[in-house]
């Protein structure tokens, strides 16, 4: 019993002893251990805290009673053990172990930073990460310490009065070292991410200069203070007429409150008051972010502060707008050129996204006074020094701006800023506005984590002031509706018969592939269950270990490669089918796996494959009588339910519905419009522009985009909207009354946005949902969203300290940085390497033969390839960086992806590459590897040079020559 957990304590018992400190569960011990063991545990502890933690975890591998591990679990966290038992829960240590960092750091300068701290002093800043015993721990030692001072004080005045003070001094330093020492120790076994952070703050509040600047002048080694996740969400753009008031005989005048604009009925139009209270520090110069709710008409204030720069400079004002996505990107450069054509036919917009790198940015930027684009193309931009720097710009907008985190662009650029900034006196930046409706980032437990996201993100965008509306909150009320939050919890169908021959055959395929090879040792994952995400994520696992499987026999190699990719390919749609069938219908899932059976006999089609078609025909017909007969998914039925009353209730009633996957909403979708009550609705699917969709085989272009939100804006058409994660990152929903969240729960900042979409008044907001976990994270999303607020208040109530925080967080950023960047790169070796296909290891070309393009383009220049691959139409041909892309390049023996073909120039079939399709062999070691991106190859490769081509190069592809 409990095998896999026992066995899961015993490969992880290195991280685990490193924070478990077993007196502080002994409730747990006293329970299901021996007395004895229990007294043994707690006297080892005395010597050594780690020693005892490993006793611990080897006796609770030979435990028996039912339950013991979830009262494991349960008493790390009454235990305020709240990262090690989220780590144990879903094992997984990675959080865990980027605090390793951290503790060595500490451990390294413990000797010397001891006799600089006040113990006493810093607990009360530092309750976010010490826990309530360790305080009292700390503070008893000091108690003790220093009476025994007093003790020692008394004796030496009866004895000795010229040493009186020199022992209590001494003394008393002895008992404050002792209780830093203790301090120490307790951070250095902490699980909170959060303790070092806040190590440094209760520093810098206790006024212990010496202690913090050792923190600041030894810590270059060491990693960021905190770790901050990037999401990706858009906030939509408003149209004017929609957004600000009307005032026919008003005379506005020349400042920020009198930005007016000319729609197309008569009448002038001007800021309605919260709108004037967003611009108030941006018209003033500052940096700021911008915090307000979706629908509130950001985007106008954007316009009003472009508005006013532009006067305030006439003649050097340069404003670059940016947004995360080509969608949102067409919406706002619509906004701006439609405002200023019409206010001003003298100011300059422009806008350039990623279809139109043909441009140049920087003479759009030195030609136009203002240029909307999105972020990657001043990212690029700046990275070939086509921008020399972005001090050619005096205003810099940044659209849904809690994007500034990690590796997304926006973070790139701004890096670029603080590095100018902060290593240069005599810089003239551009002013720094971001917008966003939330900046709730990254994972936090409470308000001072909270405190903590919002400062970094401040950091980031080099802003000290954050803008909400405070004075005039009752107008925006008026405006902006919140809808109510309603949840509905499902009973799930768990003993459907298809789900069990779905599972079954899923089990067949796995004892195949294991005759094949030992599937079990090409992954750790452990307790995967079929039709979880899980499963997935071991199908992941297991795929990327097998490309980089060698074995003597490379013939036999290439086979057991190509069979374990074809069977964990065939688990990987099974998996899917049940994910669908949890949320839709049985039908929609065979439907799934038809299509996916259709493809597979119109490619390769190799003897596995053939094995694998025949056990799912088999299986078909039982599968469609089930498909076609069985119960209806309850989850459905509650939906139907839901729709029938809303409509019968309010014949009027708009409605967008936001779902997980592609394939789910065309699933739900397709039931729709088979459903004779709910088919009037007419649904509309809005899915975003991604390479393909492993169910409707395509993403949407804008032009769909547009065409599906034309039909939901037009009551006669559609009067309902299935959306994926698109329609809650920006783009353009027309005005509803109920948002329907089926299975759809992200982070506080999506919560926002979806719950955003209600905007009319008395909408509402419901969750469906068969997943008690994920009713329960909604909440917690509700929660968590008062406690950003709160945290906002906090931090505009003390700016002072805001200012100071931030500049100690981008001095600690930058000293990160700069150690990075001067830690040497691993060389690229010369050697030559071979790309082999990653499905059946078959030689594609070597590494010599490959030039790089524009820095970011991968050719291959050896004719003979064309044996060796085979061509497919491209379904969507176009132009790009000089190159035309027109078929797709597949492996001749298994048709495995393996990039483009296309031209460029003057030069016609060239091979474009995308390492992800290969493994990389060494020529010499035969060594094999897999690569993600170009950066990480171990080799390296010459720049194109139009030298090279020769007529040999230019032949076409049907006379390449035969491979030696």
């Amino acid at each position: 019993m409990y095998e896999m957990e026992k066995e899961n304590l015993r490969r992880f018992s290195d991280y685990i002893t490193k924070f478990l400190r077993p007196s502080v569960i002994k409730n747990f011990m006293t329970v299901y251990l021996d007395k004895e063991m229990v007294e043994s545990i707690l006297s080892t502890e005395m010597k050594s805290v780690t020693a005892a933690a490993q006793m611990l975890l080897d006796q609770m591998c030979y435990l028996e009673e039912v339950g013991w591990f979830q009262a494991f679990l349960d008493i790390l966290l009454a235990s305020e053990y709240t990262g090690l038992h989220d780590a144990i829960k879903e094992w997984n240590f990675q959080e865990l172990e980027q605090l390793n960092e951290h503790r060595r750091f500490l451990e390294r300068i413990e000797p010397s930073i001891t006799k600089h701290l006040k113990p006493s002093e810093l607990i009360a800043h530092m309750s976010g990460c010490l826990k309530p015993r360790e305080c009292e721990e700390i503070q008893a030692v000091s108690l003790l310490l220093n009476m025994m001072c007093v003790c020692v004080c008394v004796f030496h005045a009866s004895h000795v009065r010229a040493c009186c003070v020199c022992v209590l001094q001494e003394e008393s330093q002895r008992g404050r070292i002792a209780a830093s020492e203790k301090l120490v120790a307790s951070l250095l076994r902490s699980d909170k991410p959060n303790w070092f952070k806040l190590l440094k703050i209760a520093l810098e509040n206790c006024d212990l200069d010496e202690a913090r600047d050792m923190l600041e002048t030894s810590n270059t080694s060491s990693v960021s203070m905190m770790t901050t996740v990037c999401f990706e969400f858009r906030e939509e753009a408003e149209t004017e007429d929609m957004l600000m008031s009307s005032n026919n005989s008003t005379s506005v005048a020349e400042e920020p409150g009198g930005f007016t604009g000319k729609p197309e009925r008569s009448g002038e139009r001007k800021l309605r008051e919260y709108q004037k209270e967003l611009t108030a520090a941006a018209v003033q110069g500052q940096n700021t972010i911008i915090c307000a709710p979706t629908g509130c008409g950001k985007t106008i204030v954007a316009l009003a502060i472009s508005e006013y720069h532009l006067k305030q400079f006439p003649e050097k004002a340069k404003i670059v707008f940016l947004a995360t996505k080509v969608d949102v990107y067409e919406q706002q450069y619509k906004l701006f050129k439609e405002h200023f054509s019409s206010k001003d036919p003298n100011i300059r917009v422009t806008g350039m996204c990623g279809d139109m790198d043909y441009l140049s940015v920087r003479w759009l930027i030195e030609h136009h006074d203002i240029v909307v684009m999105t972020a990657q193309i001043l990212v690029n931009a700046l990275q070939s020094a086509e921008v020399p720097s972005l001090e050619i710009l005096s205003l810099i907008l940044f659209d849904e701006c809690h994007n500034t985190t990690g590796k997304h662009p926006y973070n790139n650029i701004m890096t670029r800023y603080l590095d100018t900034k902060l290593t240069s006196s005599t810089h003239s930046l551009p002013q720094i506005v971001g917008l966003t409706a939330s900046v709730g980032i990254g994972s936090f437990k409470n308000g001072l984590e909270a405190e903590n996201n919002i400062l970094q993100l401040c950091a980031n965008l080099d802003t000290r002031v954050i803008t909400t509306v405070t004075e005039h909150k009752d107008e925006l009320k008026s405006y902006v509706h919140t809808p109510e939050k309603a949840f509905f919890e499902v009973q799930q169908c768990m003993s459907h018969p298809f789900i069990r021959i779905i599972k079954n055959i899923m089990s067949n395929i796995e004892q195949l592939a294991q005759k094949t090879f030992n599937i079990e040792s090409l992954s750790n994952i452990q307790n995967r269950e079929y039709g979880s995400q899980k499963y997935e994520q071991w199908i992941v696992s297991v795929q990327k270990s097998c490309k980089v499987l060698q074995m003597k026999n490379k013939d036999e190699e290439r086979r057991i490669c190509r069979e374990l990719y074809n069977y964990t390919e065939h688990l990987r749609k099974y998996n899917d089918a049940l994910i669908i069938n949890e949320d839709a219908r049985t039908k929609d899932a065979l439907d799934y796996l038809d299509a996916f059976f259709d493809q597979v006999r119109n490619a390769g089609y190799d003897e596995t494959e053939r094995k694998l078609t025949a056990l799912y025909d088999c299986q078909r017909p039982q599968l469609l009588r089930l498909a076609t007969e069985g119960e209806q998914n309850p989850k459905l039925d509650e939906l139907k339910f839901i729709l029938e009353e809303e409509y019968h209730n309010n014949d009027q009633t708009r409605t967008v519905m936001f779902v997980k996957t592609r394939a789910l909403a065309d699933a739900m979708k397709k039931w729709i419009d088979e459903t004779d009550s709910l088919k009037f609705l007419k649904p509309g699917v809005l899915i975003g522009k991604g390479r393909k969709s492993n169910f409707t085989g395509s993403g949407m272009t804008p032009n769909n985009q547009k065409g599906i939100l034309e039909s939901f804006k037009s009551s006669d058409q559609s009067k309902m909207l299935i959306a994926t994660s698109v329609a809650d990152e920006g783009i353009d929903i027309p005005q509803c009354n109920l948002v329907l969240m089926y299975e759809y729960v992200g982070n506080v900042v999506k919560m926002v946005q979806v719950r955003g979409r209600g905007r009319a008044e008395g909408s509402r907001c419901f969750l469906i949902s068969s997943n008690k976990e994920r009713i329960a994270k909604e909440k917690i999303n509700m929660f968590k969203e008062k406690m950003v607020e709160e945290a906002i208040v906090q931090l505009q109530s003390r700016p002072a300290d805001l200012s100071n925080k931030v500049d100690m967080l981008q001095r600690e950023d930058k000293a990160r940085r700069d150690h990075i960047s001067s830690s040497p790169e691993k060389p690229k070796t010369q050697g030559s390497y071979e790309l082999l296909c990653s499905k059946c290891k078959k030689f594609a070309c070597m590494s010599d033969d490959i030039r790089v393009v524009q820095g970011a383009h991968h050719i291959v220049l050896d004719r003979s390839m064309f044996k060796r691959c085979t061509t497919a139409p491209h379904k969507n041909p176009r132009a790009f960086s000089g190159f035309c892309k027109k078929e797709k390049m597949l492996c001749a023996e298994c048709k495995h992806d393996w990039g483009l073909i296309a031209s460029y120039l003057t030069i016609q079939d060239l091979p474009l590459l995308k390492i992800e399709s290969y493994v990389v062999q060494n020529c010499v070691t035969r060594r094999q590897d897999y690569f993600r991106k170009w950066r990480d190859v171990p080799f390296a490769m010459r720049e194109f040079d139009m030298t090279e081509i020769t007529p040999e190069t230019c032949r076409p592809r049907d006379t390449a020559p035969d491979e030696v």
